[in-house]
C-alpha cells in the first residue's frame, strides 16, 4: 500500500513539474544539449564551440524550469569533436578532463557565482548536483566574465577613483567588438613612472584569469597603503580580456585556427589586439619604463596549485634574471591560500610549444628593456578555492607582490 501511495505521489508531483528547458543564447553561452528526462530531471549536455575557435571544454547553459527546492542533475559528457593542438587538427577528441571541473559554477541571477556540490565522476560523464530557486539557473564550467563584467569594473574603478582610473578601448577585434582595458595612472610626470601591464583571457575559456585580474584592480584601487603608493608611482595598464570575440561566442579560444592569441606575438599579428598591445609595451619599451608585464591564465585540471610560466633564464640578461629571482620570491611570499603558489616556475621553450617564441612572455623578453620583468601565472580552477573568491584573493595578493618588487629596492 505504501509503495502504491509513493508511486502515485511521484505521478502526481511529475505531472505538475514544470518542463525542464536548457538555453545558450547569451554571450558566452555554450553547450552541445544531449537529452533532457523531464520524468528523471536529469539535462545531458557536451562542451559546446567549434573547435576551430579553440578547444571544446567551456560550457555555459541557463536552465528554466526548476521548482524552488527542487533537485536536478546536470551530465556532462567530453566532446567528441576533433581538436587542434600544435597548430593542426589532432584527428582526436580533447580529453574531458579540461571539461570536467570537481564541481560546476552556478548562479541564481547570473552575477553571482558559488559552486555545486561535488560532481559524481563515472568513466565518460560528469554528474553535478542542482537545487532550483523558482527561477532560472545558469551553469558552467567557471564563473564567467564576458565584456559585461569587463564593462562593471571599469565603470566601478572610474566611479572610485576619478583621478586615477581611465576606461579605455585597446583596440576592435576582428568581429568588430571593442577589447576594453583599464588604465591606473596619477597625473604628473608620467614619462618618468614604471610601466606595469597585466592582461588575462588570452584563452578564452579560461574564465578564472578575469576574475584574478579583477581582484587586483580592487586591492589597486583600494586604500591599502601599499596600493595607494602603487597608483602614484607607477602607470598600470589592465586588460581583462584579450580574446573578447571568443569569450562571446561561447568558444574554447585556445589553439584556434591559425594559432591562438598567445601564439600571435610575432613581427604581423593576426589579431588587432595583439598588436595593439604590442604597440603599447613597445612605447614603453622605447622610454626605458617597462617593468613589469604579466599573462594571467589557468592550467590543465592536475595543476591544483598556482604557478607561473617563465622563459628560458639563458635568453634574459643579468639584471633581468635578478628581477625576475627577486619577484618569484616575493610572489611566493604573498600568494599565501587559500590557493597558494608553488615556488617553483616551469620554464617555456622549444619542447613546449613550436611556437613558444611568439608567446606573449618570451615576445616581451625579446622587445622590452634590460630590466623588464615578464612572466605567466597559472591559476588552479580545479579546486574548492577555484571560485570568485578564490581567483580575486590571488588578484590582492598579485597585487601586493607587485608593490613589493616595485617599491622596495632591489639588490
Amino acid at each position: 500500500m505504501k509503495a502504491i501511495l509513493f508511486l502515485g505521489l511521484l505521478w502526481l508531483n511529475l505531472l505538475h513539474a514544470a518542463e525542464l528547458r536548457v538555453s545558450t543564447d547569451f554571450d558566452g553561452g555554450s553547450a552541445t544539449i544531449d537529452a533532457i528526462d523531464q520524468g528523471r530531471r536529469e539535462i545531458w549536455i557536451r562542451p559546446g564551440g567549434n573547435p576551430a575557435r579553440g578547444w571544446p571544454c567551456w560550457w555555459f547553459v541557463r536552465i528554466d524550469g526548476l521548482a524552488a527546492g527542487e533537485t536536478a542533475t546536470l551530465v556532462l559528457r567530453g566532446s567528441e569533436r576533433s581538436a587542434r593542438n600544435n597548430g593542426k587538427d589532432t584527428g582526436k577528441p580533447l580529453s574531458s578532463d579540461w571539461a570536467m571541473p570537481i564541481a560546476a559554477t552556478v548562479s541564481d541571477d547570473g552575477g553571482s557565482w558559488r559552486q555545486t556540490g561535488l560532481g559524481k565522476r563515472e568513466t565518460d560523464r560528469i554528474s553535478y548536483p542542482l537545487e532550483g530557486t523558482g527561477g532560472p539557473l545558469w551553469v558552467a564550467w567557471g564563473p564567467p566574465f564576458t565584456p559585461r563584467e569587463t564593462e562593471a569594473l571599469l565603470t566601478e574603478a572610474e566611479r572610485a577613483r576619478p583621478d586615477f582610473a581611465k576606461p579605455l578601448t585597446l583596440a576592435t577585434t576582428r568581429e568588430g567588438r571593442p577589447v576594453r582595458a583599464l588604465q591606473i595612472v596619477a597625473a604628473g610626470k608620467i614619462k618618468e613612472k614604471p610601466a606595469v601591464w597585466i592582461h588575462a583571457r588570452q584563452h578564452a575559456w579560461e574564465s578564472g584569469s578575469s576574475w584574478v585580474a579583477r581582484g587586483f584592480v580592487e586591492w589597486l584601487l583600494s586604500d591599502v597603503e601599499e596600493a595607494e603608493q602603487l597608483r602614484e608611482r607607477a602607470q598600470i595598464v589592465i586588460v581583462p580580456i584579450m580574446d573578447v570575440d571568443r569569450v562571446v561566442t561561447g568558444d574554447g579560444g585556445k589553439e584556434a585556427a591559425p594559432h591562438d592569441h598567445n601564439r600571435d606575438w610575432h613581427q604581423a599579428p593576426h589579431y588587432p589586439e595583439v598588436a595593439a598591445a604590442q604597440d603599447c609595451l613597445r612605447a614603453f619599451a622605447a622610454e626605458g619604463r617597462l617593468a613589469v608585464v604579466l599573462d594571467l591564465h589557468n592550467p590543465a585540471s592536475r595543476d591544483l596549485r598556482p604557478f607561473f610560466f617563465v622563459g628560458p633564464p639563458d635568453l634574459l640578461s643579468e639584471k633581468a634574471r635578478g628581477n625576475r629571482e627577486r619577484f618569484l620570491g616575493l610572489a611566493a611570499g604573498h600568494l599565501t591560500g587559500p590557493l597558494i603558489l608553488d615556488p617553483k616556475p616551469r620554464v617555456t621553450g622549444a619542447s613546449y610549444h613550436p611556437l613558444w617564441r611568439r608567446i606573449s612572455g618570451q615576445w616581451v623578453n625579446d622587445h622590452g628593456n634590460d630590466h623588464t620583468l615578464a612572466a605567466c601565472l597559472e591559476t588552479s580552477w580545479n579546486t574548492r578555492h577555484s571560485n570568485t573568491g578564490g581567483y580575486r584573493t590571488v588578484g590582492r595578493q598579485l597585487g601586493a607582490a607587485i608593490a613589493a618588487y616595485l617599491l622596495s629596492p632591489g639588490p
